[in-house]
């Protein structure tokens, strides 16, 4: 399976925040070990993967050999870390479908007046054309200004 570099850089960006699922000991990479890391691939799609021991070369092998039986992607290789990713099955690439379409659904959250209570959070729906300025007050886009010069040369 191939990447592109948006790809990989979008992947490796998503894996920064999670912790190693599986570690492979001294023993290496046995079968119930690729096991474990395929009910990984299929549950989370993008996992990490520590490998202890020294040898950088047996590091390098371990990470091709579970590319090429589990049918996943190399994604970083980072001292004793690495980063796997494989589509889950009936995954939809999320980004590229719902940008821009539409309503989408954002959390204002404001400060208590008095500051010692919880701040208040409120879901709300905002359309293409709006934004939520820093006050939590939603705002729409205003219309392009026309230049006066153009709208006359246009009536002539």
């Amino acid at each position: 399976m191939k990447l592109t570099p948006v790809e990989r850089s979008a992947l490796r960006s998503d894996a920064h925040a999670l912790n190693p699922v599986v570690m492979i000991a001294e023993s290496g990479l046995t079968a119930g070990v690729l096991k474990e890391i395929d009910a990984s691939l299929n549950s989370h799609g993008l996992i990490k993967i520590r490998v202890f021991g020294d040898d950088r070369e047996a590091r390098i092998a371990i990470y091709e050999t579970i590319c090429d039986k589990l049918g996943a992607a190399p994604v970083q290789h980072i001292g004793k870390l690495l980063v796997i990713y494989r589509p889950k099955k009936g995954e939809v690439k999320e980004r590229s479908e719902t940008r821009g379409k539409g309503l989408r659904e954002v959390t204002i959250v404001k400060p208590s007046p008095s500051g010692t209570k919880r701040p208040s959070v409120t879901k709300v729906m905002v359309k293409g054309n709006e934004r939520v300025t820093q006050g939590g007050s939603i705002k729409r886009a205003k219309p392009r200004q026309s230049s006066a010069k153009k709208s006359q040369l246009g009536k002539r």
